[in-house]
């Protein structure tokens, strides 16, 4: 596969904000089978494909996809509580981080840039996510489902990390997600997104949610990292060109 252009920004970000599911840990197909055979316990027959669609939500935003409003009613939160169940017990063992996620991480805190992680996921499993990734010790602020009422493509998630983070100019900032839904929430907060391939929406859905570079995953960012928005100098490229 021949490398995917990029869009250059014209400044460095003063921070990242990663997703996790499909951005850093290969978890998208585990979590959809998940909430199938949820779906399917509490009488509901969905294919595989119309859930995946959906990961990358939060179950505020995915169950009212599927169920009525009386049915969210009668077991939504109990259908919630007893997915989650069976992703720990069943899939969670089996998700493997993507390559190059610590040395991806390295290189940007090297260049003096924040790191976060604003995740549709609850904090019992982002704790096993860092682990897993071996990134714990270079996080500046991790947000769950569990901090705000609303997920993504809702921008509450991004409104909390940006606080978090001390409140950095939005043109400093820059998303990292696989799904449109990343894009669309992070605009919301006017952050651009860089998409990443490896949670499986095609490159044109990415693009049209507002994603401004594609890789495939964190270890071609981590390899074509000089080329990416996140290399990019402080000073406007304009501004350098006068210069000369």
């Amino acid at each position: 596969m021949d490398s995917l252009p990029v869009n250059r920004s014209s400044e460095k970000p003063a921070a990242v904000i990663f997703d996790v599911d499909g951005t850093l840990v290969d978890s998208v197909d585990l979590h959809a089978r998940a909430w199938q055979e949820a779906l399917a316990d509490y009488g509901k027959q969905v294919s595989l494909a119309d859930v995946r669609k959906q990961i990358g939500k939060g179950s505020d935003q995915l169950l009212p996809v599927f169920l009525s409003q009386t049915e969210l009613e009668r077991f939504g939160e109990p259908l919630e509580k007893y997915r989650g169940h069976l992703f720990r017990e069943r899939y969670l063992a089996r998700v493997r981080p993507f390559p190059k996620v610590r040395e991806l991480f390295d290189r940007i805190r090297s260049d003096g840039i924040r790191i976060g992680l604003a995740s549709s996921a609850d904090r019992e499993d982002l704790k096993y996510f860092e682990r897993l990734t071996c990134i714990e010790d270079l996080l500046d602020q991790v947000t769950s489902s569990e901090d705000v009422q609303r997920s993504k493509p809702h921008p509450d998630l991004f409104a909390v990390a940006l606080e978090a983070l001390g409140r950095p100019d939005p043109e400093c900032v820059l998303v990292v997600g696989d799904t449109p839904y990343d894009a669309e929430a992070a605009a919301k907060m006017r952050l651009r997104t860089i998409g990443m391939l490896s949670g499986g929406f095609p490159p044109k859905e990415l693009e049209a949610a507002g994603c401004v570079a594609l890789f495939r995953d964190p270890q071609d960012l981590y390899r074509r990292y000089p080329e990416s928005p996140l290399a990019m100098l402080a000073v406007p490229i304009h501004r350098l060109q006068e210069a000369r």
